[in-house]
């Protein structure tokens, strides 16, 4: 794959602007728990930015936000063209279809009139390079082919903003690797707008073209590094290697500062 021609416009993708989150505490009778406090973060156009953190730091909640899937405390959030794809780190994929009329669903569900579906789903496995598993049913596919068909079915929304949480989480780490470098390629090709949850530093750093670290126990933005490294990267390279190394210090931090409150 040749590196990658970014793109990014300056038209805002995704705005957060003062996000607080609160849970409450039913029959406990203590105050609210705050799980995000004063978010202010912006993703343009074309931009893929992994959202890192330690776990429990409201990485998910904020996700969950932006896909209109719960509401803020205080605060707003645009997603100015609409309502974004999302993707988990469970494929949660019918097992009683096919790879195909798993994506079809979405496809039938956003509008595809039905002669032209089973086109757009073979198009969509083609881009995640899954061509001729049409009709596999998923306990015949792997767990990163089963990876892949989610993808395809959140492509299948036809929305510009992709919202991925931890979706290789659960994988070996050959395959996920694998994947890294499908969803650069796919990312360079579509130039979708790409919030990717992580608590993994390298794999923030081998997708991103930004990383922000949100502290522990409220979220909150701690710091960002913008990552100057053409696409392809591997999670290898001493580049990818050097800038881990700095935000897992960073990470570290947000971690010990978190045990002392």
């Amino acid at each position: 794959m040749a590196p990658a021609t970014l793109t990014t416009g300056t038209a805002v993708a995704v705005r957060l602007d003062h996000v607080h989150k609160s849970f409450g505490r039913p029959g406990h009778g203590g105050p609210a728990v705050p799980v995000l406090d004063d978010i202010t973060l912006d993703v343009r156009q074309g931009e893929f930015v992994c959202l890192l953190g330690a776990s429990g730091c409201g990485k998910s909640t904020l996700l969950n936000l932006v896909a209109g899937l719960d509401t803020p405390t205080s605060g707003s959030i645009e997603v100015p063209g609409g309502r974004p794809a999302l993707m988990f780190q469970d494929h949660a994929l019918f097992p009683w279809l096919t790879a195909g009329r798993n994506i079809e669903l979405a496809l039938r569900l956003r509008g595809v009139p039905r002669p032209e579906r089973r086109a757009e789903a073979e198009r969509l496995l083609d881009l995640v390079r899954l061509g001729g598993a049409y009709d596999k049913r998923v306990h015949e596919l792997s767990g990163g082919m089963r990876q892949r068909v989610a993808l395809a079915r959140a492509l299948a929304q036809d929305s510009r903003v992709l919202l991925m949480d931890e979706p290789f989480a659960a994988l070996d780490a050959i395959t996920r690797d694998v994947l890294h470098h499908e969803l650069a390629r796919i990312w360079a090709e579509t130039q979708l707008s790409v919030l990717f949850v992580t608590h993994n530093v390298r794999e923030a750093v081998r997708l991103g073209e930004r990383v922000v670290l949100l502290s522990s126990r409220p979220g909150r933005v701690a710091r960002e590094w913008t990552v100057g490294l053409p696409q392809p990267r591997r999670i290898e390279d001493p580049a990818v290697a050097d800038l881990s190394v700095e935000i897992t210090e960073e990470l570290r931090g947000e971690i010990r500062r978190h045990g002392r409150n």
